[in-house]
């Protein structure tokens, strides 16, 4: 047996690894040729973080890391499960060469095997990434004049808007937020939107709204799917679901959190217009959040879950 980085044709032994393998599991999708090939056509695509073990010069298993430091189960063949502690260490050795300091998996639930699998590896689950919708018709509505401003969040004032709640965030600094809020190229910095304090004019909140009708449904897709959502604070640098109408907000952990979330809620409201196909504003939060996680179990009504494992390299 040997363990190897990718090569250029390996994309049809990986579809057809994973779809023997996953095809028992709850909501199983198969895997296509052509998505996997639009994965390593990616333009930062890094070959050493896709491995495959070969045994008498077949591919049986496979395992993918990610810069950020999530990782996949490592899926074999039946009859091959002898190479999924090699495929998975190695996994974890491309990372540390990397200077990640910290490995995470996200799957379904439901997927018992994998997570189990998963905790076994000492990753506890040490978290949930929690979805939530709210209908237009059950917004709460304005309760009178601002007591803030809202106006776009300029560039220079990302350092502010990092500070309120780093922890939230999986950007490491405020370098990397900027360029997520400004560089992003499925959604424009006229989305991302801050309270002020009319008194000294310092950031309270900040807010973002994604509005593309090419997105999907909130309403449709399903929220148990390890998928994190576009826009949703926390999910910088992830790979993420575009989702129509997702809303989301940091402000500082304490008892204003609830007040300047309303107000960029409503601020979302606002700023949905005729052409505009969802019915509702989409979320999704990190439960490590519980000052956040609050307040969208308040104002949002939950539609599912998924978990994080996770392990300090």
């Amino acid at each position: 047996m040997i363990i190897r980085h990718y090569r250029p044709g390996d994309e049809a032994a990986q579809v057809a690894i994973f779809n023997v393998a996953a095809a028992a599991l709850p909501k199983f999708k198969p895997a296509t040729l052509v998505e996997v090939q639009r994965r390593v056509r990616v333009r930062d695509f890094d070959p050493g973080l896709r491995l495959y073990a070969e045994v008498g010069n077949q591919i049986v298993g496979y395992g993918v890391a990610h810069k950020n430091g999530r990782v996949s189960y490592p899926w074999c063949l039946p009859g091959h499960e002898q190479v999924r502690e090699p495929l998975f260490e190695s996994m974890l050795s491309e990372l540390r060469a990397r200077n990640v300091h910290k490995a995470f998996a996200a799957y379904r639930q439901d997927w018992a095997p994998i997570g189990e699998y998963f905790v076994r590896q000492g990753f506890p689950v040490t978290h949930e990434i929690v979805n939530f919708f709210s209908h237009f018709y059950d917004m709460p509505t304005a309760s009178g004049a601002l007591t803030a401003v809202i106006a776009p969040l300029k560039a220079n004032e990302v350092g502010e808007a990092f500070a309120l709640a780093p922890e939230a965030l999986h950007a490491p600094t405020p370098e990397a937020l900027e360029q997520h809020l400004f560089k992003s190229p499925y959604f424009t910095p006229d989305c991302v939107f801050a309270l002020h304090s009319k008194i000294d004019r310092k950031i309270l909140a900040v807010g973002i709204l994604v509005r593309e009708n090419a997105y999907a449904d909130a309403e449709v897709i399903d929220p148990l799917a390890p998928c994190f959502r576009l826009g949703a604070f926390g999910t910088e640098g992830m790979d993420v679901k575009r989702v129509n109408g997702l809303f989301s907000f940091i402000a500082k952990p304490d008892r204003s959190l609830s007040g300047y979330g309303l107000e960029l809620m409503i601020e979302a409201v606002r700023r949905v217009s005729e052409g505009d196909t969802f019915n509702g504003l989409a979320a999704q939060v990190s439960s490590s959040s519980p000052a956040l996680l609050g307040f969208y179990q308040k104002f949002f009504r939950r539609q599912g879950s998924f978990p994080i494992y996770e392990r300090t390299l």
